[in-house]
């Protein structure tokens, strides 16, 4: 990847991107190449965040069906969700070709199959959606083709994309630099203040800029507003070599709740899957095992698993990705969210769409992803998600996790109640205790040690801390507070 000094100086420039992922990246290149003056900045390195976890599907086969995107967009939304997608991978293919990107970009048929229980009905309905939304191509099989495994009936999405997620972007981000845009790694956005000019507060340094875009996966700016209308789920990839021919190089997904997906690069199978809400399991690493035996019984012939990870995905309360103004704060400052489990073809959506919006030009899928929107028959769900946010604050009145820190394993975390606060405390491999308040910086909630990825979640907005504390996930803009700072302060 390309490396990228943190910002130095007060700058000015036309757009400020915050957030070097997909969405980010793709549109300050699309900006730059229109001839705007843009500055990335980012926390980390390129595409350091959760792009880096993608499995990397780019499809318009919508994780959410498009009967469920009817039944609350109408027809004509759920039309524009499959156009908007299809776009997408047409973009990134004309990004791959322009650029000359060696990125691995092939186009593939993508199949969607029952999972155990599921009835033949839900591949029907599906079909008639997806051929009402535009995606007449959509056909209805009697199986996939792997042979090591009946799949049973599918639908098979031809003609979608796979590439290699990391090399796309590393291209991009140094086409960025040659059309004149600058990017800033290790830099953290402090704070957004719109207006004209927006000001960004960057440590020591100051960003203005005519317009802002907040890319952050999930955005650092608004307190209360989009995290109502989403909510965040952890999930869970295994990869494991097989031999030559043994899968065929398709994207494939089930019906299941938690549903699976999976692809091939060379000769890894990628198999992920196993989503639940963030902070709120404690068999996190199990996760890991399931996904290896639901694969073996499909794929015999899969090797020892060599690779494993996780990411967390946004699912916004009605199947689509929240791009466009930010509806708590002035006209300049826009934001992307809610990859919905599609954070490849949403994030070049948001690309696009931003690029419009800031360049005053008409789009028709701006109502459609407009942050402001409120989505009626959606409103059960709104309820039943805020319902448990707030059932999490309940935490405060419980007692820890384990009675005392001496309880807790080298390597693991807990968290611990001492007095009125309630302590995350990370015991190190070599022993040593690392303490931080466990309040969430966001809105408060209790943090929740995630032993599959050694990390600090938040159960009620999707923050998320690695095991000393550091933030590594909006919507909270900065680390948990000391525990030391905590206790002082409430004996002051």
């Amino acid at each position: 990847m390309p490396q990228f000094p943190p910002l130095q100086e007060n700058i000015h420039a036309d757009v400020c991107v915050i957030g070097a992922g997909i969405s980010g990246l793709t549109t300050a290149y699309l900006l730059a190449k229109a001839g705007r003056q843009v500055v990335v900045l980012d926390d980390g390195p390129v595409a350091g965040g959760m792009t880096m976890a993608t499995t990397a599907h780019i499809t318009n086969m919508h994780d959410d069906r498009y009967f469920e995107v009817e039944k609350l967009h109408g027809r004509e939304g759920a039309r524009l969700a499959a156009d908007s997608h299809s776009a997408a991978i047409d973009r990134i293919e004309t990004i791959v070709r322009q650029e000359r990107i060696d990125c691995d970009f092939q186009r593939l048929d993508g199949y969607l199959f029952l999972a155990a229980g599921d009835k033949r009905d839900t591949l029907e309905r599906e079909l008639d959606a997806a051929r009402r939304a535009g995606l007449r191509a959509v056909d209805l099989i009697e199986r996939a083709p792997f042979s090591s495994f009946d799949s049973g009936p599918c639908l098979r999405f031809p003609n979608i994309a796979q590439f290699h997620p990391l090399k796309y972007l590393a291209h991009l981000a140094r086409a960025i630099e040659q059309a004149g845009g600058r990017i800033f790694c290790d830099t953290h956005a402090d704070s957004v203040e719109g207006g004209v000019p927006a000001v960004i507060q960057a440590g020591q340094h100051v960003v203005t800029a005519d317009a802002v875009v907040v890319a952050t996966n999930v955005p650092i700016n608004d307190r209360v507003t989009i995290h109502t209308k989403q909510a965040p789920y952890m999930t869970y990839v295994i990869a494991a070599r097989v031999p030559p021919g043994a899968v065929p190089p398709v994207l494939s997904w089930d019906t299941g709740d938690p549903y699976h997906y999976i692809r091939l690069h060379g000769d890894l199978l990628i198999v992920g899957g196993e989503d639940h809400k963030s902070g709120q399991a404690s068999d996190t690493p199990e996760r890991y095992r399931r996904l290896e035996t639901w694969a073996r019984e499909r794929f015999p012939t899969m090797g020892p698993v060599e690779f494993v990870w996780a990411g967390q995905v946004m699912e916004s309360q009605d199947y689509l990705a929240f791009i466009g103004r930010n509806p708590s704060d002035h006209e300049n400052i826009y934001v992307v969210t809610g990859d919905s489990g599609m954070g490849i073809t949403h994030g070049t959506i948001a690309g696009m769409l931003l690029t419009d919006l800031i360049l005053a030009r008409i789009n028709p899928w701006a109502k459609l992803y407009d942050p402001a929107r409120v989505t009626l028959a959606a409103a059960a769900d709104f309820a039943r998600e805020n319902s448990n946010v707030a059932l999490q604050y309940t935490e405060w009145l419980t007692g820890g996790d384990v009675a005392s820190a001496d309880e807790i394993q080298p390597g693991g975390g807990a968290i611990v109640r001492k007095g009125l606060e309630k302590i995350a405390v990370y015991r190190d491999p070599q022993g040593k205790l690392h303490e931080r308040n466990a309040a969430c910086p966001h809105l408060g909630c209790v943090v929740h040690w995630n032993r599959a990825e050694t990390t600090w979640d938040c159960p009620c907005h999707g923050s998320r801390f690695d095991r000393y504390g550091k933030v590594i996930n909006g919507p909270a803009n900065r680390d948990l507070a000391p525990a030391e700072k905590s206790q002082d302060k409430r004996a002051a």
